[in-house]
This record gives structure tokens, C-alpha cells and sequence, in this order.
């Protein structure tokens, strides 16, 4: 690594709300000579719109569009090919800048490191620049805070689940922990629905979508319907059995 090479830096925009970007999140991007965003082809991508009030207008923006996101199986072997080459690609893409000896930010929803596209940058770019991360608010916090439900105290157990899981799978892990936060809930809410009820928790979870934003919705998930929802959505399961 030579001092002429620029600094790569990881930012956590939040959940949403562009109020709680932290204030080092603020700087970095305020002082970026470059800007990278991931986001899905033909829309504005939700990390840029939140960072909007603090862009330097000098700066680069460096826009990488998903090849693609729902379209198909993550499983399958052409989706795994296509987005390894796109992460390759954007890796490529960044370092062009780096080797320039400018600093680039990588925007990541939430925080970098938590299930955020970043960190396949990061693995590719690290060890070869100088790397920071900041970290964001995740979009569990800003869900539950939403919703007004302390989901753990004192020893209860917390579990993180992509609703993307086997029924199966779900309903075990679920009645293996005290509460959860289930992700990825889209087209998945009636699988997830179905591993709440063998599991024995569907009362009480709750559905949020847009958490932290203008338009959030918090419900009972009993009271919801099974269409698809929006990719900002999570099912809340609360622990603290005891509490007063």
C-alpha cells in the first residue's frame, strides 16, 4: 500500500429516517471525494435519498445498480454468477479511485456490516487499502423503537432470522429463542406465518414496515394480510415474559 492511495470508508446511513445518521456518518460523507450507492436499476436507491441534505456537490457519485434482486433464485447457480461478477465489477470500479488517491464512501442502509451489500466490497478492497467503517443504527433498532416493544431483558435469548429460511428451519429457531427480529419479509409473510404458528408465537408478533419513515406502519401480524410486503418490513416476536 503506498500513501498516494486513497481511503476506502463503509458508512451506515440508519434505518430510514435521515435524523438518525450519526454525526461521524455526516462527516464522512461531507467530506468524500467520492460517493458510491448501491441500488436497484431505474430507482433513486433509498441510502442516497437519505444522504441527500449532507452530498458535497463536488463530489463523484458512483451509482452500482444490482443486475438483478427478486428476479431470480439466490440459490441458483446464474444468480450467484451474476452477482459475484457484479460485486467484482463495483470492487473494480471503486479502486479505480482508490489507486487515484481519493477517499470513497460506500453508502450501506442500515449498518455496513449487518447483512449490507458493503461488506462484499469490503472483503475484496480491505486488504489492500486503508478500510474504515462506520457503523449505522440498524434497522432492527429503528423497527422496534417504531414499534414502542422492548424485545429482551435480563437472559432472555435474541435471534436475527431472514425470513427467506425453510418453514421448518424458521419454526425450530423460533421456539428455540425468547424473541426475534425476523428480516426479509416480502414475498415470505406466509411462510412465516405458518413457522410463527408452530412455533407457538404468533401472538404477539408484530408487523413494521418502514420503520423510522413518514409512511411506517406498526400492526399485530394477525391483523395483516399475506400480500407481499415492501422490502423495509420485519415481523417483531417480544420476549421479557416478565416483565411488570
Amino acid at each position: 500500500m503506498t500513501a498516494s492511495r486513497g481511503r476506502l470508508i463503509g458508512v451506515g446511513t440508519g434505518p430510514g429516517d435521515p435524523e438518525l445518521l450519526t454525526l461521524k456518518a455526516v462527516r464522512a460523507i461531507g467530506e468524500a471525494d467520492v460517493i458510491a450507492h448501491f441500488l436497484k436499476r431505474g430507482r433513486a436507491g433509498n441510502a442516497r435519498t437519505i444522504v441527500a441534505p449532507h452530498w458535497r456537490q463536488e463530489a463523484i457519485e458512483l451509482p452500482l445498480a444490482y443486475p438483478v434482486t427478486t428476479e431470480m433464485d439466490r440459490h441458483g447457480e446464474d444468480y450467484k454468477t451474476q452477482i459475484g461478477a457484479f460485486f467484482d465489477d463495483a470492487a473494480a470500479r471503486i479502486a479505480i479511485h482508490l489507486d487515484a488517491g481519493r477517499s470513497v464512501v460506500v453508502l450501506s442502509e442500515g449498518d455496513p456490516f449487518f447483512y449490507g451489500s458493503y461488506m462484499h466490497v469490503h472483503a475484496r478492497l480491505a486488504p489492500h487499502y486503508q478500510t474504515e467503517v462506520v457503523p449505522g443504527i440498524t434497522s432492527l433498532s429503528g423497527c422496534w423503537s417504531q414499534a414502542g416493544v422492548p424485545l429482551m431483558q435480563g437472559d432472555d435469548i435474541f435471534t436475527v432470522l431472514p425470513g427467506t429460511l425453510e418453514v421448518s428451519v424458521l419454526a425450530a429457531r423460533l421456539a428455540e429463542t425468547d424473541s426475534a427480529v425476523i428480516m426479509k419479509v416480502g414475498r415470505n409473510l406466509p411462510k412465516i406465518r405458518q413457522a410463527l404458528v408452530a412455533a407457538g408465537k404468533m401472538d404477539g408478533a408484530i408487523y413494521v414496515e418502514r420503520g423510522t419513515m413518514a409512511d411506517a406502519v406498526v400492526q399485530r401480524l394477525a391483523e395483516r394480510d399475506d400480500a407481499p410486503a415492501p422490502y423495509f418490513s420485519q415481523v417483531l416476536v417480544p420476549g421479557w415474559k416478565d416483565r411488570p
